[in-house]
């Protein structure tokens, strides 16, 4: 029998662990410690995700794994024994303790001081994103507690210390300092298996994460309570971890009751605004830079410094103001659509009639035209994986009148974001020509309305296929070769293939027409084949100011540039000046363009593959769609590597 490679080992533990969590699933529970949460957690190791570091290296604890988990997990997660998955609707109108977690946008609910339930709202995509960070947890815990005992089966006089401090400090105002601190410090890296100065930075990165996530525990407290959590299930089977997934939680997936609820709060507010007949550009990002750029300028009208700064010096220079620049905003053209479904997604809608007198930086090429009727701005915040599709096929669903059904008057969809990139590093650009959904048939081709000349020509520019994966923490270095070597992906992210079955959907159902402009354009946050440079490595501050800015200025030079013209207003024809070369050149003065890392010549959907079947077209909103579409009980094939972002 031939040797499986490891990208196909790596393919095995993907589809192993999707399968043993459809399984927990529909069977409601399940012990980490027992067999079938064994066997989730030896799919896990067997995979050895590169965002989990040395997970699987029994001597040491993985610290940065544990920054990246804590943080997208509720505090004080590591002291309970009970944990649920369970929908909004069964636990939403309750007393209990709400905690958000501090980089994730989910909500959770602690019931008691073991107990801590789960509100999912995003479908699928949330539930493979707990579960992996819950089992990376688990099986640190399990390593923690291998040091906690010596071989005689004694407490080691390095834990009875860390105890000691624990409960020292755990309700008192005062903090450890100087030596203590040290002291402190030297003896959990001697439990953690880990060099003073790493521990140090990991109770450092603890240490200032504590204000910001009201978290009164530190680092000492961790570990402490994971070792001591397993250690307490081991002595009596009533306190050892069990995880639920209600009945209740399956019977919504892939029902749309947010997105439906979502997309409505939407419509009514353009209808109330007077705007639902106005042409409409949806764009996909964060919901700073397309307030910041457009009214930033204005909001500095007075500050003479201000005024003369580039673009993104100007960026830099009002960070710290955006509330300001948001209530200036309010009073011309901007409506916030917080988000009221439960699908943590808020909006931004724009009047671009009320910017049509406001200066704006004389670098953004927009030209805003005369006469009113001008377009609307619909700017959503960022979905989350699979809830991409269920929002955005919502949204695009027609307005729905007593008699009639009005199709939404999109005129483009612009899709912005993070990425993790496979050539090149942090700040680069990616420019999709494909989304290929990962574990599936569905592979997508299509126009991208971006080319590398519409950006800077100082930044690196790659265009391609990009992959949609399953999940943040699904991913290894075999898997990610692969993909290059049989994909030519120059990059991979959670949302974009399941955006585009959506309008792919949307256009075969007549709800937007075919020549409606899309544009897909990634930074790259991390690039996971990069030591120190995977998602776990931390935040890219602020050298992830000037490509977000960039990708922001060049989707609204698009959105306002006359067609009559054919391209871009350049912005130095505002003062009368020649224009600027808008094209990005190699050594030898050539124009050259990047498809999958390299240099060809002027291809913009080089490298584009259609993959092994035509991608299912999506459903419309609200129907269930055909078995196994997204229900974790009966789930198509997987297909393909996998990775994750």
């Amino acid at each position: 029998m031939q040797d499986l490679t490891l990208a196909q080992k790596a393919r095995t533990a993907i589809r192993s662990f999707k399968t043993i969590a459809h399984a927990l699933a529909l069977r409601g529970y399940y012990m980490p410690s027992e067999k079938m949460g064994q066997q989730l957690a030896e799919s896990l190791i067997s995979l050895s995700p590169e965002i989990y570091g040395t997970m699987n290296d029994p001597r040491i604890t993985e610290l940065k794994g544990l920054e990246y988990v804590i943080d997208r997990l509720p505090r004080g997660i590591e002291k309970c024994t009970r944990i649920i998955l369970t929908e909004e609707e069964q636990i939403g109108d309750s007393s209990f303790e709400v905690i958000k977690p501090l980089k994730r946008r989910r909500t959770c609910y602690r019931i008691s001081e073991k107990e801590i339930c789960f509100a999912i709202t995003r479908g699928l995509s949330e539930i493979y994103d707990i579960l992996t960070h819950l089992t990376f947890l688990y099986i640190e815990a399990r390593k923690i507690h291998a040091r906690m005992k010596n071989e005689a089966g004694s407490i080691t006089i390095e834990w009875t210390d860390l105890e000691r401090t624990v409960k020292r400090y755990q309700n008192s105002a005062v903090s450890l300092s100087g030596t203590e601190l040290d002291q402190a410090i030297w003896n959990l890296s001697l439990i953690i298996g880990r060099p003073y100065h790493q521990t140090r930075q990991s109770w450092e990165y603890f240490e200032s994460n504590k204000r910001r996530s009201n978290r009164k525990d530190s680092l000492f407290s961790l570990i402490y309570h994971l070792g001591g959590t397993i250690e307490a299930g081991e002595q009596s089977r009533e306190e050892a971890l069990v995880i639920y997934l209600t009945p209740s939680l399956m019977s919504i997936i892939g029902h749309q009751r947010y997105g439906q609820q979502w997309a409505e709060d939407i419509k009514m507010t353009l209808t109330a605004l007077g705007l639902q007949d106005r042409p409409l550009h949806i764009i996909s990002a964060n919901l700073h830079s397309t307030v910041n750029i457009l009214y930033g300028y204005a909001f500095k009208a007075n500050d003479d410094d201000a005024q003369e700064l580039g673009l993104y010096d100007f960026i830099l220079k009002i960070r710290g103001q955006g509330e300001q620049i948001r209530f200036y905003a309010r009073d011309h053209g901007l409506h916030e659509v917080p988000d009221q479904s439960g699908s943590h997604i808020d909006c931004q809608i724009i009047d671009m009639d009320q910017l049509a007198k406001m200066p704006l930086h004389p670098d953004l090429a927009v030209d805003l035209g005369d006469g009113a009727g001008r377009p609307v701005l619909l700017v959503m915040d960022y979905a989350f994986g699979a809830q991409a599709f269920e929002v955005m096929d919502c949204l695009l669903h027609p307005y729905s009148g007593e008699t009639l059904e009005r199709p939404m008057p999109v005129a483009s969809i612009s899709i912005m974001g993070k990425a993790g990139i496979l050539t090149g590093g942090k700040g680069d650009i990616m420019l999709a020509t494909a989304h290929v959904i990962e574990g599936t048939s569905d592979n997508y081709i299509f126009e991208n309305d971006l080319r590398p000349e519409d950006f800077d020509k100082d930044i690196d520019i790659y265009v391609g296929p990009m992959i949609t994966v399953l999940g943040t923490s699904l991913q290894n270095r075999e898997m990610l070769r692969r993909f290059q070597s049989s994909w030519n992906t120059v990059g991979l992210e959670m949302e974009g293939g399941h955006y585009q079955r959506a309008i792919s959907a949307a256009i075969i159902k007549g709800h937007l027409p075919k020549e409606v402009k899309l544009r897909y354009a990634y930074y790259a946050s991390d690039n996971p084949l990069v030591s120190g440079q995977t998602l776990a490595a931390g935040e890219m501050g602020d050298e992830g100011v000037r490509p977000t800015y960039m990708v922001t200025k060049v989707i609204l030079e698009k959105i306002f540039a006359p067609e009559t013209s054919g391209g871009e207003i350049d912005p130095a024809h505002r003062d009368g000046a020649e224009p600027m070369a808008h094209e990005r050149r190699g050594e030898d003065g050539k124009e050259e363009k990047f498809v999958g890392g390299s240099p060809v010549g002027n291809n913009p959907g080089g490298g584009g593959h259609t993959g092994d079947g035509p991608g299912g077209p999506g459903r419309g909103c609200g129907d269930p769609g055909p078995p196994g579409a997204d229900h974790p009980a009966a789930a198509g094939p997987d297909r393909g590597p996998a990775a994750g972002h």
